[in-house]
């Protein structure tokens, strides 16, 4: 196995990176620095500070209950200004439970002082509800509504190199795009980090997925995850770190390394985190300062003789569009072998597919053709909507493009029929039978409505080049 090429030295603005004492990978540099220790190995169990705290409308609730019988009725967080709220699954439906939980976290914002609270009103002492009279298309939110967590904390400079964020939701482990370790805990564990700021944690082993070379054309970062998930199983990863460096990152858009982090939960990984370079620091650098949140952090960077569990050299530059079949995302197969599989359904959103950047590379292969199955488009945030109405090819904007095509485009950016939802969530699978391709993280049975329906994993690309023909197709067809 060769040994991963270092990234030079970096100096932050929080100073010179000369804390360590010994060599540790990535996500142990973040960990031993958030014990505020030199060093820690892979099995230790250790305590953490936590920099972020996030949840979301589905585990907020509980998360507070938690709190407040775990501190007292009366309790104050540990810091209001590291707490992010973000309301994105169960937003737009008439279900009334669903809709008094954003109410719910609004309740608690106010109580608390919490100052990042991404509401889906304007009114601070409003209620939520969501009006079916007005329809799916059209938005139905103000002007603080973030859209899905997981999009929307890097957006609104909520991930910092260095860092150690925690949150409600699986799909957290997504922020180590940035060179940070983010992952998913419980209500139960949630509700302790809200009332001290410290968690216990076991220093995960680490696996090592060194990339090289660069994606070819219809191929997409998704095919890099799906690649790695069918080569380990999605069990393959179970409570370790998956440390993807290596010179292919370069090549790498953050959107890429975003979709790539995402997924590490789905081969049961505790986080998954890349190396910061100067395309991670412009990043934080525009969306910190854009959004006026803390603009300090101090990455963690390469060092030589790193301890690895496992070992894995993938060429980018091999890689073909890929697909995880029913039911679930380690089944792994090759979209171009896959013609046979009729489908009903076409889906491209949430956190992992659901990007500008993954809206208009299906826009490239819908252009000027129609789709032949139903197929749903659900941005993951606000911000996307608008970057995709605004942005002009010729005479056409992204988003006209898409919906020329047939693609039924909804402006209500949230999780929507990713993880099912109630029945009225839009592109929700309601009829046994149904086969669906989605650039979606997740295909378990049930997992996007009804527990009989199939799910097959894809980039956009090769979402939009199925949706087109009616059956699973290798988007390279198209270009």
């Amino acid at each position: 196995m060769r040994q991963p090429v270092l990234c030079p030295p970096v100096i932050a603005a929080a100073g010179k990176l000369d804390y360590f004492r010994a060599s540790m990978t990535l996500t142990e540099k973040v960990l031993a620095r958030a014990a505020g220790r030199a060093q820690v190995q892979a099995g230790e169990n250790i305590w953490v500070k936590a920099d972020i705290l996030m949840t979301h409308d589905v585990c907020g609730p509980g998360t507070i209950g938690v709190f407040k019988r775990e501190f007292g009725p009366n309790a104050r967080v540990w810091d209001p200004k590291a707490i992010v709220i973000i309301p994105d699954h169960y937003i737009f439906t008439a279900d009334s439970k669903s809709n008094r939980n954003v109410d719910i976290l609004r309740e608690f914002v106010k109580e608390q002082g919490i100052e990042y609270f991404y509401d889906v009103i304007d009114d601070p002492n409003g209620v939520w509800r969501f009006d079916p009279a007005k329809g799916m298309f059209r938005r139905q939110y103000g002007r603080r509504y973030a859209g899905v967590c997981h999009t929307a904390l890097p957006e609104k400079g909520h991930t910092r190199p260095g860092e150690v964020l925690f949150g409600t939701d699986s799909h957290t482990c997504m922020a180590g795009a940035f060179n940070e370790f983010a992952t998913g805990i419980g209500n139960t564990d949630a509700g302790f980090v809200m009332g001290t700021g410290r968690l216990l944690l076991k220093v995960p082993e680490t696996m090592h997925f060194y990339l090289e070379g660069r994606l070819q054309p219809g191929v997409m970062a998704k095919d890099v995850i799906l690649h790695i998930i069918g080569e380990i199983g999605f069990d393959g990863a179970t409570y370790r770190a998956m440390q993807f460096d290596g010179p292919g990152v370069a090549s790498l858009s953050m959107d890429d390394r975003m979709t790539i982090a995402n997924m590490a939960i789905e081969a049961g990984a505790k986080n998954g985190i890349f190396p910061f370079d100067a395309r991670t620091a412009e990043y934080v650098e525009a969306r910190t300062r854009l959004n006026n949140t803390k603009r300090t952090y101090e990455p963690v960077e390469l060092d030589k003789d790193q301890k690895f569990v496992y070992e894995l050299v993938v060429d980018l530059s091999k890689l073909e569009p890929l697909v995880a079949c029913h039911p679930d995302p380690g089944r792994r197969k090759k979209a171009k072998e896959l013609g046979h599989i009729r489908l009903d359904r076409a889906y491209i959103g949430s956190c992992t597919g659901g990007k500008a950047s993954d809206f208009v590379e299906a826009a490239r292969i819908l252009r000027g053709r129609k789709v032949v199955i139903d197929t749903f488009g659900v941005p993951a945030t606000p911000e996307v909507v608008h970057e995709l109405q605004t942005t002009f090819w010729g005479r056409d904007s992204v988003w006209d493009v898409l919906v020329n095509a047939g693609v039924q485009m909804t402006e209500n950016a949230s999780c929507a029929a990713c993880l099912g939802g109630p029945v009225d969530t839009f592109g929700r699978i309601n009829r046994p039978g149904i086969k669906c391709i989605s650039a979606t993280n997740r295909n378990f049975p049930g997992r996007m409505g009804d527990k009989q329906s199939e799910v097959y994993l894809a980039s956009p690309a090769t979402v939009a080049a199925s949706a087109l023909t009616g059956r699973i197709t290798d988007p390279r067809e198209f270009l």
